[in-house]
């Protein structure tokens, strides 16, 4: 039983962001142009920065991250499967990093956080922003060199019907284990 539900909570947080950072470090093996590995380089830095500030915020609280067995990423990639070329990898990088700050910002705005918390949430809702931002345009880029925009748009579709999906899933195994 967890002590403090909020620390589960933050270990959920935690675990997706050293899983995204996994991705992102497959990705530094994919892109040879300097532009991508300097903000693939960023980012990577940004999601462990973030896993290491849920990690700390733990330990404020007096836990220790929980291990997530059945996380979102691990979900989503049951889901999703594994992406076939860089397009798909960074559609699934997207749709992630929407998620994340969707998730941050909603968490911001909820009445009880504390102001510690809040301040870390929007320390990494600022850093999905850019994210997002980067991302999106590197994206664009590809399926435009690769005459692939419609491919582009139904890999979105899918992946952010799927990802719905297991967001919900998610929710609903964080509320039975904080009822537990």
């Amino acid at each position: 039983m967890v002590q403090d539900p909020r620390i589960l909570v933050y270990s959920f947080y935690r675990d997706a962001e050293l899983r995204g950072a996994r991705l992102l470090l497959a990705l530094t093996r994919l892109m040879h142009d300097p532009d991508a590995q300097a903000k693939l380089t960023r980012h990577l830095a940004d999601e462990t920065r973030h896993a290491l500030l849920w990690s700390e915020r733990i330990a404020q609280l007096g836990g220790t991250p929980i291990e997530v067995a059945d996380g979102y990423q691990r979900r989503l990639h049951a889901k999703i499967g594994v992406p076939t070329d860089l397009v798909e990898i960074f559609a699934l990088t997207l749709i992630t990093e929407e998620r994340a700050q969707s998730r941050y910002l909603a968490h911001a705005a909820m009445k009880d956080v504390d102001p510690v918390t809040a301040e870390l949430l929007a320390d990494v809702a600022r850093d999905e922003e850019w994210h997002l931002q980067w991302i999106t345009a590197k994206l664009n880029q590809l399926a435009t060199q690769r005459d692939d925009n419609a491919r582009l748009a139904r890999t979105l579709e899918r992946y952010r019907t799927l990802e719905r999906e297991v967001y919900s899933e998610i929710e609903e195994h964080e509320h039975e284990l904080l009822r537990q």
